[in-house]
């Protein structure tokens, strides 16, 4: 629709509407049925929003009553899965005051008698898990 402005053209009256101009019957009864439309359909979207947030507070409300019935099981699930899943296959020890072969090896997850090509590997792996910029 072309903007218009403020113009009254042969018994047509150009209201502004947001950005643009629209053109609204003067005299005409088609005029006031314009304007109860789009009333009507700002009415009916204010209702479907509500009817959604209305939906989704429910279903929010029955996941959490859900979860709540839920919690023995879940717990039970947890305690049955391997301690190792957690973990994340990473030395948790102390350290000492200077590193020793065998920390070492126990943070790349070789043993202490592996070569210098497989402690290359795992500190590689080990770096590039660890990098910030990943």
């Amino acid at each position: 629709r072309p903007c218009l402005g403020g113009l009254y053209v042969l018994g047509v009256a150009a209201s502004l509407c947001g950005r643009g101009v629209e053109l609204v019957g003067w005299d005409e009864p088609r005029s006031r049925w314009k304007q109860r439309s789009r009333a009507g359909t700002m009415a009916s979207t204010v209702v479907a929003v509500g009817l959604t947030i209305a939906a989704a507070g429910f279903a929010g409300r029955y996941a959490l009553q859900a979860m709540k019935h839920m919690e023995p099981q879940v717990k039970q699930v947890f305690q049955s899965l391997p301690k190792s899943a957690f973990s994340g296959g990473y030395y948790r020890g102390g350290f000492e005051p200077k590193m020793t072969k065998r920390e070492a090896a126990l943070i790349l997850g070789v043993s202490p008698t592996a070569n210098k090509g497989k402690i290359r590997d795992a500190h590689r792996r080990i770096m590039l898990l660890n990098h910030p910029d990943k």
